[in-house]
């Protein structure tokens, strides 16, 4: 019988992170919830067991992972976990020039040193006991940087060096560490900012979405927004035992919108 492994999924109340976290749950994980708020964390807990999830496979923590403390919070709770997929992450659409240097520490804050502190964390502990996992969640941006958030794409390309040095870093060993580029996915932030843009225009969601890959995303051979379960269903079988030859990797699950081979 295979040992239960425990994964902490940070940002996991909603979105992207909610389905990780759903679909490493069906896979027979324990999974640690992470939000910045108790009500979300608990919402969020909730909702799995509705959907069919045991209690006992479910705990929580609630903490702002922008900052020190809240990474400590997280650390002194969780010790040491099996897997660490580090989704927390924040986007803004703004032009270069008004990106001032708040804007760029808030990226850099949310997006890298987020996971990099965790890493820092539980990588240690992984190599000691000869097992762990690591992901960072990033983007397709991280390589088709957008004009439109630049410091957002900066952060997420950051993302894939860390994850290069840290599998570097586990050669020969049963640890693990990848990154994944995820394409334009319709998580619980774009879902509101789509909505946002067809009551601007005066549009539909669903014209909002089509100009969207005609004219921003032309590339992607999906032609549409990713759902988030399909990110998560991937995630969860990186996280496995039996993705033990995948390491160093920048994996793609991006709808085909990046068009390099390699």
């Amino acid at each position: 019988m295979k040992k239960k492994r425990l994964a902490l999924v940070t940002g996991s109340t909603a979105g992207i992170g909610f389905a990780i976290a759903e679909k490493m749950i069906q896979q027979g994980f324990d999974v640690i919830i992470n939000g910045r708020s108790e009500a979300r964390v608990n919402h969020a807990i909730n909702l799995l067991i509705e959907n069919g999830a045991a209690k006992n496979s479910l705990q929580g923590v609630a903490a702002d992972l922008t900052t020190i403390d809240g990474i400590n919070t997280i650390t002194d709770l969780f010790a040491d976990v099996d897997v660490l997929v580090n989704n927390f992450g924040i986007f803004e659409p703004k032009d270069f020039v008004d990106i001032t240097d708040e804007d760029w520490n808030k990226m850099w804050n949310a997006n890298f040193l987020s996971g990099a502190r965790l890493a820092r964390h539980y990588f240690p502990r992984m190599l000691k006991k000869n097992y762990g996992r690591i992901i960072f969640i990033s983007s397709e941006s991280a390589l088709q940087i957008p004009i439109e958030m630049i410091h957002y794409g900066v952060s997420k390309t950051a993302q894939l060096s860390l994850a290069r040095g840290l599998a570097e870093a586990a050669a020969q060993t049963n640890v693990t560490v990848n990154s994944v580029l995820v394409g334009p996915t319709k998580s619980e932030g774009v879902g509101t900012f789509l909505k946002q843009l067809a009551e601007k225009a005066k549009m539909s969601e669903e014209e909002i979405e089509k100009d969207f890959f005609k004219n921003a995303r032309p590339t992607s051979l999906l032609k549409r927004f990713i759902r988030p379960e399909e990110i998560g269903s991937f995630v969860s079988y990186l996280s496995s035992e039996e993705a033990s030859a995948i390491t160093g990797s920048a994996l793609r699950v991006d709808g085909g919108l990046l068009k390099t081979i390699v």
